[in-house]
């Protein structure tokens, strides 16, 4: 089985081909802006050098967020444009968070009865979600601020994982820590076999934006 997933909700843009659950191929690269602009050349270019048309694929997943709001949509308008020219293909959403949790299982000793996934938003407050030992989702996703995320947590013996953790746990927070595993970004790796686990359980999902809060946008 082939599939293809892609991300470029965060600071940057990347795709990754996968065989069954091997990554055959990956395209990774960080950028603030241009992210729509690079996307589809990235994954011409992937198919191509493996000798692959879109039609070929069985699955694609594509990062439903949260993220930058033109990030999002980029990606996702892309994967529904390719469901409607390929109606056989599967095409599922991944959220961030999910993605996130699931790389937790290549570590199961890093995990705790609480885990939270905190992504950046590069404001004052955090994306935010808790998953528990099993890394089944124990909170709806949320975008709250320091204070509101620790009294969440006060009391519970909790793992952090995500590319906000190191803003978050940069000065002290008086919680009980059991593992900190500080990303700079979602690993599109993870994301695919994220979703590739979906297919096998036959619970794929239309993707979908994951919106925590209202876009910003200002008259100049």
């Amino acid at each position: 089985m082939y599939s293809l997933a892609f991300d470029t909700t965060a600071a940057g843009c990347s795709v990754a081909l996968m065989k069954d659950e091997k990554c055959l191929d990956k395209f990774v690269e960080e950028m603030d802006f241009g992210q729509a602009e690079v996307l589809i050349p990235a994954i011409q270019n992937l198919l191509q050098k493996h000798n692959l048309q879109v039609k070929d694929l069985d699955l694609m997943a594509v990062c439903t967020g949260p993220g930058s709001f033109t990030g999002v949509r980029s990606s996702i308008s892309a994967a529904r444009a390719f469901a409607f020219a390929c109606p056989k293909m599967v095409v599922t959403g991944v959220s961030a968070f999910d993605a996130y949790a699931y790389s937790l299982s290549w570590t199961p000793e890093e995990i705790a009865p609480v885990n939270a996934v905190i992504i950046e938003t590069k404001r004052e407050d955090f994306y935010f979600q808790l998953f528990d030992e099993h890394l089944n989702k124990i909170t709806e996703p949320n975008a709250l601020n320091r204070e509101d995320i620790i009294a969440e947590l006060r009391g519970k013996k909790v793992s952090f994982i995500g590319d906000g953790v190191e803003r978050f746990l940069a000065t002290p927070t008086g919680l009980s820590l059991h593992s900190i595993l500080m990303k700079p970004h979602l690993d599109i790796e993870d994301l695919a076999l994220c979703a590739i686990r979906k297919f096998q359980k036959k619970t794929t999902d239309y993707p979908k934006p994951v919106y925590l809060r209202a876009p910003d946008v200002c008259i100049k």
